[in-house]
């Protein structure tokens, strides 16, 4: 007999847009199984002002004011929590769990740590909810990434495709090769994108405007192309602080018009990914004569983006979702991290992070007893 979870995803990141609510049923099954799942209610809750700023600071505070912070970020979250349940006429009391990712400020699975801050007995605290949050650190303690966390949502939420590729702030692919799932990072997306256009006075460039109205530059385009990580074998991992410190620095410092970066970005992108769908179906003898890949992400919004993609990836089949599936695929992520880790199952992939073993990742806060 199947059993119910009323779940909530939290996702925040690093566009800084707001927070991503999604409110979700699962039906499951013993042994773990998704008997059917449905996105009852999302939002993205705009932050303030001041939040914006103070998260966009975070890397650079330090130890205690980091602490500090990340207590205090708790208890915005749940502010905006407690906000969209009195908005949607959802009782807290009918909520098994709400699963918080937190919001990223280091990510060094090579030094062996992450951090995300928003802490979570602050979260349950204010709206009385268990609290399932800290989903990588259990993988990096097993020398694994801690990332990707998405494949777990495209194997059990999005069954069907060969490839799943989410245009995030940073871009990132999962391919299911005949049942075997890998994934990682690709390179930055719409970080790069937001961070020239930002410099204008622009929150984004809408639908890819201004990049399609600009033409390639070579040279750009060479050096976005020669960082050292797209050599490096998978499974790989970035952080904000490589995608800022690299493409971004890169993009900046070159000399050219921003509808060119911004058009040369896009192109660099579709040229990546392309190259990672080549490396993974060699590597994984993974050979079909055409792939279906569901595409995701704030980045599917770029019209532009989405046509580089489509004109250098021939050999897939890019396939878009309705807009929710876009916009809230990790909130309903993180919806589903939690239901897995109370019922005590794997949900991180060590095919996909690197790690020793699978693991159970999360820290459970209780708001009530």
């Amino acid at each position: 007999m199947g059993k119910t979870y009323h779940a909530v995803g939290l996702m925040s990141g690093s566009s800084l847009d707001g927070l991503d609510v999604g409110y979700c049923r699962f039906e499951v099954s013993a042994p773990f199984q998704i008997l059917s799942w449905q996105l009852l209610k999302a939002d993205c809750l705009p932050f303030s002002p001041a939040w914006e700023k103070r998260l966009q600071e975070t890397p650079l505070l330090g130890g205690a004011a980091l602490a500090e912070a990340s207590t205090a970020f708790g208890h915005y979250q749940g502010q905006l929590v407690n906000g969209f349940f009195e908005e949607n006429n959802i009782s807290p009391a009918n909520i098994d769990l709400i699963a918080s990712h937190g919001h990223t400020v280091f990510h060094e699975p090579s030094k062996g740590f992450t951090v995300q801050i928003g802490d979570g007995a602050s979260l349950a605290a204010l709206t009385g909810c268990t609290v399932v949050c800290d989903f990588r650190s259990s993988d990096i303690a097993l020398g694994g990434q801690g990332a990707p966390l998405a494949p777990m949502a495209d194997k059990m939420l999005y069954p069907g495709y060969d490839f799943y590729l989410n245009l995030g702030g940073i871009a990132n692919l999962t391919c299911n090769a005949f049942g075997n799932f890998i994934a990682f990072d690709i390179t930055g997306a719409n970080q790069v994108l937001n961070a020239l256009v930002n410099d204008i006075g622009l929150p984004f460039d809408e639908n890819g405007g201004l990049a399609a109205s600009g033409q390639l530059e070579e040279r750009l385009f060479a050096q976005l192309n020669s960082f050292p990580f797209f050599k490096q074998p998978y499974p790989k991992s970035l952080s904000n602080q490589w995608v800022q410190g690299n493409p971004v620095k890169t993009c900046r410092e070159s000399t050219g018009a921003i509808p060119d970066k911004l058009h040369t970005v896009c192109r660099h992108v579709a040229f990546q990914l392309e190259q990672t769908i080549k490396e993974v179906v060699e590597k994984e003898g993974f050979k079909k004569e055409k792939y279906r890949m569901l595409a995701t992400g704030g980045g599917v919004f770029n019209g532009f983006l989405m046509k580089c993609i489509r004109e250098e990836c021939t050999q897939a089949t890019v396939l878009v979702p309705e807009i929710n599936m876009i916009k809230f695929k990790e909130a309903c992520l993180m919806a589903l991290l939690g239901v897995m880790r109370l019922e005590g199952v794997p949900n991180c992939m060590s095919s996909v992070t690197g790690a020793e073993r699978d693991t159970i990742g999360g820290a459970v806060y209780h708001g009530q007893l």
